[in-house]
């Protein structure tokens, strides 16, 4: 039997230790900033995208891989004999997903299986670590779809939003929104369901407000966690210690991973957003 090796896109944000770990291969997606495109995590860091944003004014737009660069990531891994399950960026979300699909047709069937995650950022990572795990306890690619297929309805995404201003410029909301929401001091948690991001609540008054919010969602569940938790932020990475410690300390999880969002990402969520991720049983 052939060896499987788990591909992603880039805005899955795990940790480069955990790619490098298990062999994970990683599709960018890009970043493109005026007359300029950079592949995101390659040619552009997130600090690099705030200080783009800060001293322009605008916000960069992102694109999808096109078939072609699935095809040309694909192809030296199926050279060597191997099969690829590849795990993608929500398709309510990107046309990631359908571009995979369109270069996976270019090689003989089952070569690549293409797998929808239904989510975001580090979501995606929890489902592509379960996937590579999977593969060194010597599941086959259809037990690891069954298997994520099983799991998708226990994901959790929350999203606390520190600034309106990216959402703002994005076209996400109105300029009025924009100026309620700072005066208020209104904090934006959104959730992924059904695969798309979706407001799910706000929260009036200061970060540590949101924040504990969702601590407190993710602390009600602690009893049905289902393998590990992410903390994610874009630049906030200090809160994003401070959270992980805190679960640490309250759940007893054995693995709280801290992770950093991509350019992708955070162009669409803004510095200070801080996510949690994890799935339930």
């Amino acid at each position: 039997m052939s060896n499987i090796r788990i591909f992603s896109d880039s805005t899955s944000d795990l940790p480069p230790e955990l790619l490098e770990q298990y062999g994970i291969g990683i599709v960018p997606l890009y970043v493109v900033f005026e007359d300029q495109t950079y592949r995101d995590g390659t040619d552009l860091t997130p600090s690099q995208l705030f200080d783009k944003v800060s001293r322009h004014g605008k916000l960069p737009k992102s694109a999808a891989p096109s078939p072609a660069d699935f095809s040309r990531a694909f192809a030296p891994v199926l050279e060597q004999g191997d099969r690829i399950l590849y795990i993608s960026l929500s398709a309510e979300l990107s046309s990631t997903y359908q571009n995979a699909r369109i270069a996976a047709d270019d090689f003989e069937p089952g070569q690549v299986t293409v797998f929808d995650s239904r989510n975001l950022s580090t979501a995606i990572g929890l489902q592509v670590l379960r996937a590579a795990r999977a593969v060194e306890a010597g599941m086959d690619v259809p037990e690891i779809v069954h298997m994520l297929q099983l799991a998708l309805p226990g994901i959790e995404t929350e999203f606390a939003i520190d600034t309106l201003e990216y959402l703002h410029k994005g076209g996400r909301c109105s300029g009025m929104q924009n100026l309620i929401g700072s005066l208020l001091s209104i904090r934006p948690i959104i959730k992924v369901i059904d695969g798309a991001m979706t407001p799910a609540y706000k929260v009036r008054g200061k970060r540590e407000k949101a924040l504990d919010k969702m601590l407190q969602n993710l602390l009600a569940n602690k009893d049905r966690l289902d393998g590990p938790v992410a903390v994610v932020h874009a630049d906030a990475e200090q809160d994003a210690l401070r959270l992980r410690e805190t679960i640490l300390r309250e759940t007893g999880a054995r693995e709280v991973l801290l992770c950093t969002a991509g350019c992708v990402i955070s162009t669409h969520c803004g510095p200070g957003t801080l996510g949690l991720m994890y799935a339930l049983k």
